[in-house]
């Protein structure tokens, strides 16, 4: 009853705050909360004419079948590693752009080499795809430099141990510039009068770096690995199945093409739902403990 009480006085004085949320909290309790009663068909052998409740119960079933899988260790490591080498490579990517960038002073220069950068972003994945295979085929841009320094050409997407350095590389690529926007703005609201300080007592533009700049985006830079953290079981299906093909799977086969091969080709669901299961746990897992690392180290959380 207290919290209640306390829950209807807080309606009441921020009643226009609430009005304004109201838009977003009904999106996300259709679009992310509801479906959530749909992971049930992971404990069921799931049977569209049957309906939810009346699939029969299968416990465990599903689960047990994807830990005693002989593919599971392989696509498990195959995602760890895609998302770890992403975010070993692709999470400084932005930080690195954007301190650049705060350090050109000429602004048409600055804001050429943003909107540059922001483009691949907007393009679309099937574009993006098109391009690695014609950058990365044997007669393609990547090759061509290859074979300028002497080296030989080869199909870079018909081996295996190229496929995870293309994946990752073309990922930095696609959205470096989209990443640092948040960074440039972190970096906006440093007090310049910090920096002249700075100068008057002698300090170059590197101490000015190491103890300004980043200083002033460490709380952003540690929010943003948390989020990036809790996704590391995420690597989507859709570019890998764009780029791999039988030769490459020992290295580009991950979860969540498996999945996609269980459940949608084969029409699995349950089993489907069960990985999603899965992947969820060992993701929420991780936010919990980068969260409490974060806040133990640094006094910075998401909560």
């Amino acid at each position: 009853m207290r919290f209640l009480s306390r829950l209807a006085k807080d309606l009441k004085k921020y009643r226009v705050y609430y009005m304004l949320a109201l838009p977003a909290i009904i999106y996300y309790f259709i679009f992310s909360y509801k479906p959530m009663y749909g992971a049930i068909i992971a404990f069921k052998d799931f049977k569209p004419m049957k309906g939810i409740w009346g699939s029969p119960w299968v416990g465990l079933e599903h689960f047990q079948t994807l830990f005693h899988s002989a593919f599971f260790w392989d696509i498990l490591l195959n995602t760890l590693k895609i998302s770890l080498y992403s975010i070993l490579f692709g999470f400084p990517a932005p930080i690195i752009l954007a301190l650049l960038l705060n350090e050109v002073r000429h602004t048409f220069v600055k804001r050429t080499v943003q909107s540059l950068t922001y483009i691949p972003h907007f393009i679309s994945l099937v574009v993006i795809c098109g391009l690695i295979k014609a950058f990365s085929g044997s007669d393609g841009l990547i090759n061509d430099l290859i074979a300028w320094f002497g080296g030989e050409r080869v199909s870079m997407l018909l081996w295996p141990e190229y496929f995870r350095t293309l994946y990752v590389s073309s990922g930095i690529w696609q959205e470096v510039g989209w990443g640092s926007i948040i960074y440039i703005a972190a970096l906006a609201a440093i007090d310049v009068e910090q920096y002249e300080a700075a100068r008057i007592d002698g300090a170059g533009r590197f101490k000015q770096l190491l103890h300004i700049t980043l200083p002033g985006i460490k709380t952003t830079i540690i929010i943003m690995l948390i989020l990036r953290l809790g996704h590391v079981m995420g690597v989507g299906y859709e570019k890998i199945i764009l780029l791999y093909n039988p030769n490459t799977y020992s290295t580009a086969d991950v979860i969540s093409t498996y999945v996609y091969r269980k459940g949608v080709l084969e029409f699995n669901y349950s089993f489907s739902a069960a990985v999603g299961i899965f992947n969820s746990v060992i993701d929420f897992t991780i936010l919990i403990l980068a969260n409490r690392l974060a806040k133990r180290w640094n006094e910075t959380s998401l909560w």
